[in-house]
């Protein structure tokens, strides 16, 4: 349990970090681990990661462990979400489940079989692995952008990841949301969408951002 416990705080400090709070308070105040400074501790003593103060650093062993971790919850809940349409605590709790239990040839078939997202559900980056700068893909992808889909198809939005709020409240107010089902009519000279009965054009860098799965 203690491997488990020092995953789950190497995990927030990177979150934590996403979010540019990564300090020790914030650690200590955040985590839903047991004896979190103990695991602090463990850490350090492990080479880890480095304390000074307030100040809480990832050392190059705990920056890769951290990453792979993240890497493992982000496409595990990619994975749930596309196949089983989960709620956010359950997609959480599963997600922290399968972190534990994936070995990387398996990560590295999921993230093939995805497509190679690059942000989870929630919309944080999921870390690249090798696979993802493979040329030639083994497997057919689950998920897929909007830009490869069929002509003619009709496709289920599993994520967007737009660069802008604005962009993404743009897409809302066009029914363009994670579940709606969406057909890609045309791709030149633009990108032509249906959305139920209401039909618009797009520039390729917007359905670039619509990660879609085959209904």
């Amino acid at each position: 349990m203690t491997e488990h416990g020092q995953d789950e705080i190497l995990e927030l400090l990177w979150t934590l970090r996403e979010a540019r709070k990564a300090s020790r308070a914030e650690v200590l105040r955040t985590s839903a681990e047991p004896g979190p400074e103990r695991l602090l501790e463990e850490l350090v003593g492990g080479g880890m990661v480095e304390i000074s103060g307030d100040e809480i650093l990832l050392t190059k062993s705990g920056e890769d462990r951290a990453r792979g971790i993240i890497r493992r919850h982000r496409l595990a809940e990619v994975l749930l979400q596309s196949l089983f349409d989960l709620d956010d605590p359950q997609l959480e709790n599963s997600a922290c489940q399968f972190e534990h239990i994936l070995s990387e040839p398996v990560v590295e078939s999921v993230c093939t079989f995805l497509g190679h997202p690059p942000a989870c559900p929630h919309g944080r980056p999921i870390p690249r692995g090798e696979c993802c700068d493979r040329i030639r893909t083994e497997i057919r992808p689950l998920v897929m952008r909007l830009t490869e889909a069929s002509l003619g198809a009709t496709v289920r939005i599993v994520f967007i990841t737009p660069r802008s709020k604005k962009r993404l409240e743009k897409l809302s107010a066009l029914g363009i949301v994670p579940g709606s089902r969406i057909r890609l009519l045309q791709r030149n000279p633009s990108f032509v969408l249906e959305i139920g009965q209401t039909t618009v054009a797009v520039d390729r860098d917007i359905t670039d951002e619509i990660y879609v799965k085959p209904t």
